[in-house]
């Protein structure tokens, strides 16, 4: 092979190596654009059936047809009773979408009796509580153990699943580290899984007497960085584009014939 034909064949490999470089990060800059629109309808549809006036709770006919993507955050307003069964606390360093929430803490989940006979579970709201002292969560929940029927306020919510590096729950004390709701139902016997509501209530309102555990409304705080990392992707893109560039220049200035 001559050393000009090995000389075109490197500049051909480079080429080839410099276009899928911009390629791919081009291809990044555009999906991030995607889900920056993504994102903006997602908060545009949080927002609106956070404002909207409740609803009545979905018939549990219709539970299997509920689906996080369209029933998330609805607004609901029920009546129920909540039963003298052991709650779950599930451990808080703050809150993504309750600006009145801060510091550590829990959400304190109870089962409550449905008038059909069904349970649903409700995240009654805050428990301050620095130390996870567990005598301090029973007093906060004991007055809403009254065995009367209440008229709740609040939003739709989907359990979570646990990840990988996400603690085990402690029994004991029955605190969990993420909203786990099948698995609190089976470990504290709340009732058949058939019988369950497959989603959550988060509180709004009423507020107990005492103030704790501590209810109220949500909002949409939901990060929305895709501009800076679109820009991000798209400045490297034009970064190695420059670079080739100027890398070419030089090439081709190598290969002139000199004259003279």
């Amino acid at each position: 092979m001559t050393t000009a034909a090995a000389h075109r064949r490197g500049i051909a490999g480079m080429s080839l190596i410099a276009l899928t470089m911009v390629a791919v990060l081009l291809s990044l800059g555009i999906w991030q654009l995607q889900r920056r629109d993504e994102k903006h309808r997602l908060i545009a549809a949080l927002n609106e059936r956070l404002a909207a006036s409740p609803v009545a709770l979905p018939a549990s006919r219709d539970w299997p047809t509920l689906d996080p993507a369209h029933d998330e955050f609805r607004r609901v307003r029920f009546t129920a009773t909540y039963l003298k069964l052991p709650d779950a606390m599930v451990y808080s360093s703050g809150s993504a979408v309750r600006d009145d929430v801060a510091g550590p803490g829990t959400w304190a989940f109870l089962p409550a009796r449905l008038p059909d006979g069904r349970t649903v579970v409700i995240n009654a709201g805050f428990v301050p509580n620095t130390m996870q002292d567990r005598g301090a969560e029973n007093r906060a929940v004991q007055p809403l153990l009254n065995g009367e029927a209440a008229t709740l306020t609040g939003y739709l919510r989907f359990p979570e699943q646990p990840g990988l590096f996400v603690p085990a729950p402690n029994l004991d004390t029955r605190l969990w580290f993420s909203r786990d709701v099948p698995a609190m139902a089976v470990a504290l016997g709340w009732d058949k899984a058939a019988d369950i509501a497959p989603f959550y209530i988060d509180l709004e309102t009423p507020q107990p007497a005492n103030g704790v555990p501590k209810p109220g409304p949500l909002g949409v705080h939901l990060r929305d960085n895709h501009m800076q990392y679109a820009i991000t992707w798209f400045g490297l893109a034009l970064a190695v584009a420059i670079a080739f560039g100027v890398w070419l220049f030089g090439q081709g200035r190598r290969s002139a014939p000199v004259l003279g």
